[in-house]
C-alpha cells in the first residue's frame, strides 16, 4: 500500500512538472500552506516571457496575469459579487457619466492607488492606454478605440473625458471586466519602448495586488508573490489577500489533474471531465464544488458552439451552416461530451439564470413556430422536447436517477428546452440548393472539390468540447463530408485571433451574467470591428461575420441607456437574427468543472457563498484571494 501511494505521489508531481530536486525559485520551495496552486487552462505557454498582454504574441494572459496584476475601471460579476454588488467601481471612484446624447463618456478615478515600482496611477495612463493603441494596428483594442474614440484627455489627475465618434451608452463596457477587459498600461514604463508591439513587458510593472516572483522558462507555471504595499491597490478595498504566493500551473490532461488534486498537490482544477468530477467526489472528503451534488458545475455565463469562419468562403452562405446544424445529434453530444450534464440552448444567449427569464422561455413560442426553406420544402426544425428526452436518459441510470428532476421547469433550467432536429434530408436540400451535388457517396463544392472541414479542437485543455468536436466531424462524416477534429493548443491565439480556422469549437458569446444587457459580446460584432482576412480578429467575433441588419440592431442599443427594457426586446432581435442566419451553431452553457481541496485554504465560491465565480482564469477571480482563509496553522 505504502508503494502504491508513493508511486500515485509521484504520478502527481510528474504531473504538475515537479521534480524531487527543486530549484531555489521553484515554486515547490516555497511554504506549501501559504501558496495557493490553481490550474491554468492555456496549458504549457508557449512563449513563457511575453508578459506583454497588449499584444498578441502565442503568450498567456490566465498565468495570473491577467487575474492579479492587471486592473481596469470597472468589473461586473457574474455572480453576486463581494457584499451582493455585482457592479464594483475598481480603478474608476464612480460610475461613467455620459451626457445627454452619449457621445461624451467621463471617468473620476480613485486616489492613492500605486504601481508595483512605487509610480502614482493617474488619468495620464488611461489616455495613454488608449492614445497607445489607437496608434498602432495589431495591440488587443486598438480597432475598439480607433474606430470609436474621436478623442480623450485626462482634465487632472483623477479625470478623463473621452469623446466618441458616434453615440455609444455601452461604449464603457470596453473597461468593464466580465472575464477580461481594455487593461490599464503603466505609461511611465511603455512611454520608454521605441515599439510598443515587439516590447515583451518582462518582469512585468503589477498594478493588483501580487507581483511576478518568478516563471518556468518553458512555460509550465508561473508564481506571483503578494505586494508589500498590496494596500495601494483597488482590491485593497475587500481586505487583505490571504495567500502570499499564488502559483498558476499546467497540471496536464484531465486524468493527471485529478491525481494531483487527490493528492492535496492542486487546490484548483479550473475543468475537468465528468468522470474526473465524479472520481473526485467519491474518493475525496476535502472537494468542494459549486454545488455540492450533480451536476456539480458551475454553469458560466458562456456559449460554447461551432464556430464558423465566415471569411472562408465555403461558409458565407447560410444554407451551408444551417444543412451542418440539422446534421448534429444534439442528444449524443450532450452525453459524449458532458454525460448529460449540459444545459442546452438553441439560441444564440447562454442557458443562464437570467437569459433563461428574459429570453429563453419567452422566445419558445417563436422557436416553435420558426420555419427555414430549403429550396424544396419548408420546415419547422424545432424540437421543443429535447430538454426532456436528455433527463429521460439520464433517469435510467442508477447512479443519478433520483437526482433527476421530473418537474418540466426544474428539466429546462437543468437541461434546456429544446434544440434542432436532426434531419439529413433538409440538409442535403440546403446543400443542393447552395451548389453542392453528391458524388460516389461524397459532397462536393460548387466548384467541384470533395468538401472538406477541419474541426478545431483544443485536445486535453477542454477534453469535454473536444469530445463535443470529435462526434460533431463523425456525424458530419458520417453525411459523406470529409470532416475531422483537429486539436490545438492556445486557440485563441493561434486560431482564432489570426482567423487560422475554418470551424471551431468555442465560443464568441458571452453576457455579464447578472445583467440581461447582451453589450458585453454584442457590441464587438458590429461590422467595423471585422478585420481583413489575415489580420487579427480583435475580440469578440471570431467568426468575422457581419450584417447590416446586425449593426441597426448594436446602433440602436448605443442610443438607449444600460436599464431601458427596450434593450431586452432588441436582444430578442439579434436572437431571431442569428436563428436564421446561423453563423454559429449555439450549442449548451459551459458548465465548468471546477473543484477546489480544503485541505490548505476554505472560502472558496460556491452556490452557498455565490461572491464569484470559481473558474479560476476568470479576472474576476482576484476575490478568491481575499475570502480564502488558511485551513492549516503556519
Amino acid at each position: 500500500m505504502q508503494q502504491l501511494k508513493r508511486l500515485a505521489f509521484g504520478v502527481a508531481l510528474a504531473a504538475l512538472g515537479l521534480t524531487a530536486a527543486a530549484k531555489a525559485d521553484d515554486y515547490t520551495s516555497l511554504p506549501r500552506k501559504e501558496t495557493l496552486i490553481v490550474e491554468n487552462p492555456e496549458g504549457t505557454i508557449k512563449n513563457p516571457g511575453w508578459f506583454n498582454i497588449w499584444v498578441n504574441a502565442g503568450a498567456g494572459v490566465s498565468t495570473g496575469l491577467q487575474q492579479l496584476t492587471m486592473d481596469t475601471l470597472w468589473y461586473i460579476d457574474p455572480e453576486q459579487g463581494l457584499g451582493g454588488a455585482t457592479w464594483d467601481n475598481s480603478l474608476a471612484a464612480d460610475k461613467p457619466q455620459y451626457n445627454a446624447d452619449f457621445t461624451e463618456m467621463t471617468v473620476k478615478l480613485r486616489k492613492g492607488l500605486f504601481w508595483s515600482d512605487g509610480v502614482e496611477f493617474t488619468a495620464d495612463d488611461v489616455v495613454y492606454t488608449v492614445k497607445t493603441q489607437m496608434d498602432h494596428p495589431g495591440m488587443v483594442w486598438s480597432a475598439a478605440f480607433s474606430v470609436q474614440v474621436a478623442s480623450v484627455e485626462a482634465t487632472d489627475p483623477q479625470t478623463v473625458v473621452f469623446k466618441l465618434k458616434k453615440p455609444n451608452s455601452r461604449f464603457h463596457a470596453l473597461f468593464t471586466v466580465r472575464w477580461n477587459g481594455a487593461w490599464i498600461m503603466p505609461k511611465h514604463v511603455f512611454e520608454k519602448v521605441a515599439d510598443p508591439l515587439r516590447y515583451d513587458f518582462a518582469n512585468p510593472v503589477s498594478l493588483g495586488a501580487y507581483k511576478l516572483k518568478a516563471y518556468d522558462p518553458q512555460g509550465k507555471w508561473y508564481t506571483w508573490e503578494k505586494r508589500d504595499d498590496w494596500q495601494k491597490t483597488s482590491l485593497a478595498r475587500f481586505g487583505e489577500p490571504a495567500p502570499k504566493y499564488v502559483t498558476y500551473v499546467d497540471p496536464g490532461p484531465p486524468d493527471k489533474r485529478t491525481i494531483a488534486q487527490l493528492e492535496h498537490n492542486l487546490d484548483i482544477i479550473h475543468d475537468n471531465t465528468p468522470e474526473g468530477m465524479f472520481t473526485l467526489k467519491e474518493k475525496s472528503k476535502s472537494i468542494e464544488t459549486w454545488f455540492p451534488g450533480f451536476p456539480f458545475a458551475h454553469p458560466d455565463p458562456t456559449l460554447p458552439a461551432v464556430i464558423f469562419n465566415t471569411q472562408d468562403p465555403t461558409f458565407n452562405n447560410p444554407d451551408v451552416r444551417w444543412a451542418l446544424a440539422l446534421l448534429i445529434d444534439i442528444k449524443a453530444v450532450d452525453m459524449a461530451s458532458y454525460r448529460g450534464t449540459a444545459t442546452l440552448s438553441a439560441l444564440g444567449v447562454p442557458p443562464t439564470a437570467i437569459a433563461m427569464k428574459d429570453y429563453q422561455a419567452p422566445m419558445q413560442d417563436w422557436l416553435k413556430d420558426f420555419e427555414i426553406d430549403t429550396g424544396k420544402q419548408k420546415i419547422k426544425p424545432y424540437d421543443p422536447t429535447i430538454g426532456q428526452q436528455v433527463a429521460d436518459l439520464l433517469r435510467k441510470q442508477p447512479k443519478f436517477k433520483d437526482q433527476i428532476p421530473t418537474d418540466p421547469e426544474a428539466i429546462s433550467t437543468a437541461f434546456g428546452y429544446g434544440w434542432w432536429k436532426p434531419n439529413p434530408q433538409a440538409a442535403a436540400e440546403l446543400l443542393q440548393k447552395a451548389g453542392f451535388k453528391k458524388s460516389g457517396g461524397k459532397w462536393m463544392t460548387p466548384d467541384g472539390q470533395p468538401f472538406r472541414i477541419r474541426m478545431t479542437v483544443e485536445g486535453d485543455t477542454r477534453s469535454v468540447f473536444t469530445r463535443a468536436g470529435t462526434l460533431i466531424a463523425q456525424q458530419w462524416a458520417a453525411f459523406g463530408i470529409d470532416a475531422k477534429a483537429v486539436p490545438t493548443t492556445n486557440l485563441w491565439q493561434v486560431a482564432l485571433q489570426p482567423g487560422d480556422f475554418q470551424v471551431a469549437i468555442a465560443w464568441s458569446v458571452e453576457t455579464w451574467g447578472g445583467d440581461p444587457d447582451l453589450s458585453f459580446f454584442l457590441d464587438s460584432w458590429h461590422s467595423q470591428f471585422v478585420a481583413k482576412k489575415g489580420e487579427n480578429q480583435p475580440p469578440r467575433n471570431w467568426q468575422r461575420w457581419s450584417n447590416p441588419e446586425l449593426d441597426k440592431i448594436i446602433e440602436t442599443i448605443r442610443g438607449i441607456s444600460a436599464d431601458d427594457p427596450k434593450g431586452i426586446e432588441l436582444g430578442k432581435d439579434y436572437l431571431k437574427l442569428v436563428a436564421r442566419e446561423m453563423p454559429t451553431i449555439p450549442l449548451m452553457s459551459y458548465n465548468v468543472f471546477t473543484s477546489m481541496d480544503t485541505t490548505y485554504w476554505t472560502g472558496y465560491p460556491t452556490i452557498k457563498d455565490p461572491y464569484t465565480d470559481p473558474v479560476p482564469n476568470w479576472a474576476n477571480s482576484r476575490l478568491m484571494m481575499v475570502k480564502l482563509k488558511p485551513a492549516q496553522p503556519k
